[in-house]
Order: structure tokens, then sequence, then C-alpha cells
């Protein structure tokens, strides 16, 4: 292969990328890229030509260079940024400045992180004479870095021996049958035998093909310039004994030709960083709200309705009692009476306690930023650990570091902009990330401490390895003069510590003061009462002088936890009630995580109230999580009567979060609540999903558009997308009438465009009406017949 043809085809990988399947944005994309090589290439192929007709000799040198060059920094997937760099091209970076003796700098740090997938494609697999055939072609790619399987359904096929798979995503629970079951069917329809190894390894090696981890370049063309630069300087001086006229006129050659690749290039790129940063439109909105806030005549109306006896079995389902004047109601079983609940309250925004958000957390952040900057008193966030292992989770933790770092950058600096001038961020890490979090947050924020809180309630051993008992809680604020109320705790007893406040001291065992509390632990060996068995029982009996009885520390606590003993006479703590002493930086007196809701990586709610009550001095202070796990966040923030936003992306949204959300509303036992006088239930928040990046580069419409346009710019500078209808179909004008009138219904049918344009414009809500949304500045917008000026933003966008 000639060096002109290796040129072109790293140029082809570029804007083609490699071949895949299925359906999503991503393709979208990789189609819209495709068509618009051809027209570049050409146009490319005459100005190389026209440039080197005075240097033929130039030629080969020339595609030589510029494919060296572009080859270091695209990857399969035409993500920009250090994909090759060799050590010995001495890369020079800049990390001093006058403001910071060094910045922090990693591999992918001009880059938005988007998600990592798999390239799958179609795939006939033989194994021990059997023939498998995986169709992809249907596979959706995943709209953002949400953790989902694969779903293989047996299908009919029309040769006889092959065994034919239809691969898809799993969604809302749905799984791939049970090999078992799958041998069933493949014996009933082609009465043909595979052994469960078989399938088994089959489905393994279609799972294998490549994982790509997708991102943007922020500024593809000040990054690849300021590369080439780099690149060339050290090219320019290497073995150039002297500098004749010629060598000087090829040389520009070659910066001429990669600088205008190079600006075609960052054409595509920086069209997706403005629908990466695209505002989103909010789909699937519904509210929650417990009967009590609610007029006899609603509660009335919602007993009567269609959707009473779903709501009923909703509460069955949230062992939530009918009678329960906190039962939460939720509209989305009573969207008739959505409007007249919501007309009840003046001033709708300000009454909500909270607001969860399903999504992708930068796209969310990005959206709601106008309606919450600087109105946040506490940002609490327990990123996915960066384990790089596969785990039981329900998000992806095996990252590479610098991926991991800029996940996190790109949300952090976002997140910081919600605080108030003096509020605080709280981060959690483990020590697989705490040295890359010291380091961003220092470079965003200001440091205030670093808080020791316990990993979990049991200690696994170990061989050859300290267990690592404990997780680092880092807390930042926007400026020294920040919010702030030491924390408390009750006094610990100088005499003993019961099992819910682990630590060094042995509980005493005078066997005079113990009592029994179940006789289901009293034994007999050889016809006489165990030594453990007396104990427990109570009997005066004295061990010889100089020995103890034989019962572990473990064992009482276990026996304390059980209520099997209790302590009486000099047993007795002899702290006074309710007395308490400050905090330090180690919050190790309680375990760091819970499992009432069935989720690994449950935060204990008595972190979190730690966090929330010395940072938040008042109430309806706002608290925002926007890696919300299983909504311990929203939950303690709702306790302690804060608002809140909760942002989480996983289906388990619905599985798990919502319903604990509910569960809150009616009244939740666990964790802080019966310690928590203010909480007695009751509330009203509003929950909804957000249009995805993924879902825009879907529906985007570029096919019709001319791709060199007559402008004044040269055919690689100019605006490419410039009459592309991106997503205008949304858009419908009127010749006779002059008017332009909107239908969002032909982008989603389920959009809510009062929180669309709360979220676009900033403002908060103060009523909505079946016509209009009014906002707390008293302006209105007509949602019945919008104006499409006012959803520009949502629909089309074009270069600055």
């Amino acid at each position: 292969m000639s060096k002109e043809e290796k040129f072109y085809d790293k140029l082809q990988d570029i804007f083609v990328g490699a071949k895949i399947e299925g359906q999503g944005g991503f393709i979208n994309l990789m189609k819209i890229k495709s068509r618009y090589y051809g027209a570049i290439k050409e146009r490319l192929e005459e100005d190389i030509d026209s440039a080197l007709g005075k240097h033929p000799s130039f030629r080969d040198e020339l595609f030589d260079r510029l494919h060296s060059f572009f080859d270091r920094y695209f990857t399969q997937n035409g993500s920009i940024y250090f994909n090759d760099t060799a050590f010995h091209n001495n890369l020079y970076e800049k990390v001093y400045t006058n403001e910071r003796d060094i910045i922090l700098f990693w591999k992918t740090q001009m880059l938005y992180y988007v998600k990592t997938d798999s390239l799958y494609r179609t795939m006939p697999i033989e194994l021990d004479g059997m023939r498998f055939y995986f169709d992809a072609s249907k596979l959706e790619n995943k709209k953002a870095n949400e953790k989902k399987g694969l779903v293989f359904c047996l299908k009919e096929n029309g040769t006889e021996d092959v065994i034919h798979f239809e691969v898809t995503r799993s969604e809302n629970g749905n799984k791939t049958k049970k090999t078992d079951e799958i041998q069933k069917l493949i014996k009933k329809k082609k009465d043909v035998h595979v052994a469960r190894e078989q399938l088994e390894r089959a489905f393994s090696l279609f799972e294998r093909q490549g994982e790509v981890d997708y991102f943007i370049n922020k500024n593809a063309e000040s990054f690849l310039k300021e590369q080439f630069k780099l690149w060339s300087y050290q090219y320019f001086w290497e073995g150039a004994p002297d500098w004749h006229p010629d060598r000087i006129n090829q040389l520009q050659i070659l910066k001429n030709i990669a600088f205008k690749v190079i600006d075609f290039i960052a054409q595509f790129e920086d069209e997706l960083v403005r629908i990466w940063n695209k505002p989103k439109f909010v789909r699937n909105a519904h509210y929650v709200i417990t009967l009590d806030r609610l007029s006899d005549a609603l509660q009335q109306k919602i007993g009567k309705a269609n959707g009473y006896d779903e709501q009923v079995k909703e509460w069955n389902a949230l062992d939530i009692e009918k009678g329960n004047p906190k039962a939460p109601i939720d509209t989305r079983h009573f969207k008739d009476l959505e409007l007249e609940i919501l007309a009840q309250f003046d001033n709708l925004d300000e009454v909500l306690d909270g607001w969860l958000i399903k999504s992708e957390n930068y796209q969310a952040l990005n959206t709601i930023l106008p309606k919450f900057k600087e109105r946040v008193q506490c940002v609490y966030i327990d990123p996915p650990f960066n384990l790089n292992k596969t785990a039981d989770y329900e998000y992806v933790v095996n990252y590479k570091d610098s991926n991991w770092a800029t996940i996190l950058e790109n949300r952090i600096s976002l997140g910081q902009k919600f605080l108030r001038s003096d509020g605080s961020f709280f981060i959690r890490c483990d020590y697989n990330g705490n040295w890359i979090v010291r380091g961003l947050m220092s470079n965003i924020l200001n440091y205030q401490n670093e808080i020791i809180v316990s990993k979990s309630a049991k200690l696994t051993e170990e061989i050859n390895k300290y267990h690592s008992g404990h997780d680092t809680l880092f807390l930042y604020t926007k400026s020294d003069s920040f919010a702030f109320s030491t924390a408390t705790k009750k006094r610990d007893n100088p005499q003993w510590r019961p099992m819910h406040l682990p630590g060094i001291r042995w509980s005493p065992l005078p066997s005079e003061y113990i009592e029994l509390f179940s006789k289901s632990n009293l034994k007999e060996i050889n016809g006489k009462v165990t030594t453990r068995a007396r104990v427990i029982l109570g009997k005066e009996l004295l061990p010889p002088e100089g020995r103890h009885w034989a019962l572990s520390q473990k064992s009482i606590f276990e026996l304390e936890r059980e209520n099997k003993i209790k302590w009486n006479g000099n047993g007795e703590p002899q702290t006074k009630e309710g007395e308490t002493q400050k905090l330090t930086d180690n919050w190790t007196d309680w375990v760091g995580y819970s499992s009432h809701w069935g989720f690994m990586t449950e935060n204990h709610e008595k972190i979190i109230e730690r966090a929330i009550t010395s940072s938040s001095l008042a109430e309806r202070d706002i608290v925002i999580d926007f890696f919300l796990g299983s909504g311990t966040t929203a939950a303690v923030a709702h306790k302690l009567n804060r608002k809140w936003i909760g942002i989480e992306l996983g289906e388990h949204f619905y599985s798990v979060i919502l319903p604990r959300m509910k569960k809150v509303l009616a009244y939740d036992k666990t964790g802080i609540s019966k310690e928590t006088k203010q909480y007695q239930g009751g509330g009203f928040f509003k929950y909804y999903e957000l249009e995805q990046y993924e879902e825009t580069l879907n529906r985007c419409k570029y096919e019709d558009g001319d791709i060199i346009n007559r402008t004044d710019k040269s055919a690689y500078e100019q605006y490419v997308f410039l009459p592309d209808e991106k997503l205008l179909d949304a858009i419908e004008s009127s010749y006779e009438t002059g008017k332009v009138q909107v239908n969002l219904g032909k982008l989603y049918s389920d959009i809510d465009i009062p929180e669309t344009l709360s979220n676009l414009t900033g403002k908060w809500i103060k009523s909505i009406t079946k016509e209009k949304v009014t906002f707390a500045d008293d302006i209105e917008i007509n949602i019945a017949d919008i104006d499409h000026q006012s959803i520009k933003p949502l629909i089309w966008w074009e270069r600055k």
C-alpha cells in the first residue's frame, strides 16, 4: 500500500470509522460522517495536486507525514485525543501558570466523556461443528453509560443447520431465557441437541467484541493545531542540515494541507459539542403528593377516578396503608386531575420539596443549570468507585484512571456552578480514586476537610494485606466564607460500647447483672448445661479466681444486638441521656453503608445527615446529588426538611429510588427517621426524564443539506451544517398565513413544556394551566401556541 493510500485510509477511518451495526444516535452520526467523507476527499485531492504542482518529489513525504500525525490522535470510533503519542516525541504540556504551581494533567482532560459501549457486529460462530448466527442489526447503542446486558432471542431461520439468535438490549428486566429452556426450544424447532457448554461459550464469544470509550473533544481545532505545531517543530528540526527555499515551501504545504483537514474534522466535532451541550427536553413528567396536601374535594375525586385501583395496588406493593393520610398520590394514575392538583398552589416550584430526574448526569446538570445556578447549599455525591473490575453493580465501575478523571471533571465543573457562595461540596471515594479526586477537586474548589467514614459493618479477612476498612469523604467549598455548624454525636460511655458503636473497648461481663431474654441458647452437652448457657441464664456461678467466662467480645456484641442480654447495676451507661460531643474528621462511629433498600452501595443515612446539617443551616435549603444511587441523599434531605434534587440514570430509578421516595413521604421508619423530630412524613415532589444525547443524535436530520456551500469561507472552514434541518421538523410554516407553528409532538409525544421552558429560561414556575405557564416573575408563556423563538435552542443550533 502506498503512502498516499495509507493516508486516505486513515482519513476514511476518521470519518467512517469501524463498521458497526444496529440502531441509535451514534449509528446515525457515522452515516452522516461517511457521506461527508466522499465530498471532502474529492476536494482535498484537487487541492493537494494543485499544491504539489511545483514540488512533485515531496508527494510521498507529504502523505507519510500526514498519516504519521493524524494516526496519533484518532481512535477507532473517531474520538480525538492522545491515542498513540510515543514517549520519544517529547510532548510538552503547559503545566505551570501564575495562578497555580502545577495544573493536574491527564490523557483525556480536553474531552467530554460520553459513555463506554461495545462495537457489536453481526457474527457467525462455529463450535465443534455447531453453527450459530448472532444478528446485531437491531441492537440499539446504549443511550449513555447505563449498565445494560444483552438479550439473546432464538429466531426461526431458513437454514436448518444454523442456530439463529437476534441480539437486543435488556430493557425493563427482560433477560435471556435460561440455558435449559433454550436447549429445549432448539430441540423442538430444529431437532438438534446443543450442549449447555456450547451455548454458553457461543454467547461469551459474541459478548467479547471490542469495548470502546466515546469522547467528544471540547475544542478539536485548537487541540489538533496546537499538537501539530508541537509535532512539526520536532519534525522540522530533526535531521535538517540546511533550509533552502524549496524545503520551506514544502513544509508550508504540509502545514496548509494538515490545517485544511483539521478545519473540516473540527466541523463535526464542534457539531457534537453543540448537541452534547444542547438543553434537553423534559419528558414523561409526573408529580407525587401526599393526601394530606390535597383538599377534601380533590381527595373525593381521586377516590372515584379510574386510576384509583392502580394507585391502591401501588400502595399495597409499598406496604402503605390505604387509610394513611400521608399516602402518596402519583399523578401518572390521574392525568385528568393533575392540573387541578397543581392549581391548589400559588407558587408551585417554591412549594415542591424536590425534583427526581432520570438522565445521564452531565445532560441533566447542563439542562437545569439556568434554573438552579447558585441556589444550592450542599452537594453530596458518591460516584462509582474506579474499581477496574467487573462487579454486580447497577453501573459501570471498570474505568481507566484517565477516563474516570474525565467523567468526574466534566460533572464536578458543572456541579460547582450550582453552589451558593457559602455552599459546600462533599464527595465520597475510596483508595482506588481518592488520589485523583483530591487533585481534581483542588483544581476547581477550595479544600476544607478529609473525613474518614467506615467502609462496611463487617471486616473481611484478606491474605497478606491490611483490609481497607474506610472510605474518604472530601469536603470542598466555593469560598472560605462558608456556612458551617460542627456536627455532634452521642458521647461515648467510658465503661462500655454496644454493638451499634463498634470500637476497641470491651463490654463488661459481671454475671450477676446478666438476664435471659430468650432461652433459645440453652444447650446441654453430655447431660450438662454448658458454661456459656449458664452465663446467659444468669446463674450466679462465679469462675475460679483469676479466670473469666469464655465469651468472646464478638459473642457479647451479637447477644446485645439480638436483645438477649441487658446490663444493670454498674453496667449501665454513665453519660446523661442526650449528652453529645463534637465530631472530629473521624466518622467511623457509624457504619458507612446500609442495606435497607437492597442496593450494594447505599450510603448510611447518618453519614449524609451529618454532611447536610453541618453545611446547610436553614430548612428549605437545596441539596443536590447527581450520582443518586439508591436515593439516600434525597431521602435524608427530605427528612431534614430541605429541598432536594436527585439525578440518576439506571433503571433502578423506577425500581428503587422512586418507590423509596414514596415511602419516605408515607413515613419511612428506617435510617434517621425516628430521631428526626421534624420528620413526620408528607411531601410533594416532581419526577421526570430528560431527552438524551443519543436520542438527539438519532433524530437529527443532516441528509438534505448541500455539503459544500458557496460562502466567503473555504470549503473546509464554512459551517457545513447550516442548511440542515437538525430538529426543525417540529416547526411548521404556513406560506398562506405567514405563521410559524410549533408541533413538539413530532419529536416526542410526552414533552413537559412548562418544565422544559423553566429549565431553559432559569425562571421558577408559579402556576400551570392548560393554556399557559406563569413564572415567578409573572411572565406568561402560551404553551398551547408556543412561539418558535422560545424553543429555538432546543431544536436548532448554529456555529457561533
